[in-house]
């Protein structure tokens, strides 16, 4: 079952759509303003549910990154139906999923926020499989929020499976990999107080993809989720004169 107000989302507009990914452990909610923005600029917009989200963390136990790539998928072609252009948005680690997503389907653009290239620095990263099976279960941390507000009916697990962690570390893997191969244009946003993504990633995602259309956008008073958070108009504004500035030149 669903928790309440974290459902999917499907918003008709014109034949450009937009196919917006939330992060890891959240929700369809974390999107759901930005998409609502994006509606009314015209646009179809799909938020998809990643596959063991938005239910129960032991749902979560059951999934591995390929699952989350093929609730994608599926969002995909669903938008496909009523759209001749598809714009991949994610937050997070539904960045890392767009721009993996983004190496191997058609898409017209990409939009990542909040994205890392690594995950951060730890000494217990090497031994995550032992973790993982003496503690099975990871307490979610304090959100990074600059918008108390928005913080307190944030929807998240408030704990999730260790192996998730090793779930993110290899699909972070692949993306790397992947980043060459993405040659349309891109739209990175990142906020420089994010504390949980530090701004390096960002660049380092710049530096690395394949495409000679690719922006870094910095917003100034934001934590880590910035669809939710002050400076949200502004990186939603910035993300539609993304868009159209790639359909009319597209």
């Amino acid at each position: 079952m669903i928790i309440p107000t974290a459902e999917p989302f499907f918003l008709l507009g014109n034949r450009v759509g937009c196919l917006l990914i939330h992060g890891h452990t959240g929700t369809p909610k974390e999107m759901l303003w930005m998409g609502e923005y994006l509606a009314n600029k015209g646009y179809s917009v799909l938020g998809v549910r990643l596959a063991g989200h938005a239910t129960s963390p032991e749902d979560m136990r059951r999934m591995h990154w390929t699952d989350w790539i093929a609730s994608i998928e599926d969002g995909f072609y669903q938008l496909r139906g009523c759209t001749d252009q598809i714009f991949v948005i994610g937050l997070s680690m539904g960045g890392i999923l767009s721009l993996h997503f983004t190496a191997h389907h058609p898409v017209a653009g990409v939009i990542t926020m909040s994205t890392p290239y690594n995950l951060p620095k730890d000494p217990r990263l090497p031994f995550l499989g032992v973790i993982a099976w003496l503690m099975p279960w990871m307490k979610q941390g304090p959100p990074d929020f600059h918008n108390l507000e928005a913080a307190k009916d944030h929807v998240c697990y408030p704990y999730f499976p260790t192996h998730s962690v090793i779930e993110v570390r290899d699909l972070l893997k692949v993306m790397r990999s992947d980043l060459p191969r993405v040659n349309v244009p891109a739209l990175i946003i990142h906020s420089r107080q994010d504390k949980g993504v530090e701004p390096g990633n960002a660049e380092q995602i710049l530096a690395s993809l394949g495409s000679s259309d690719k922006h870094i956008f910095w917003v100034e008073n934001s934590g880590h989720v910035i669809p939710r958070e002050p400076d949200r108009e502004l990186a939603f504004q910035a993300s539609h004169e993304f868009i159209q500035r790639v359909t009319a030149t597209g």
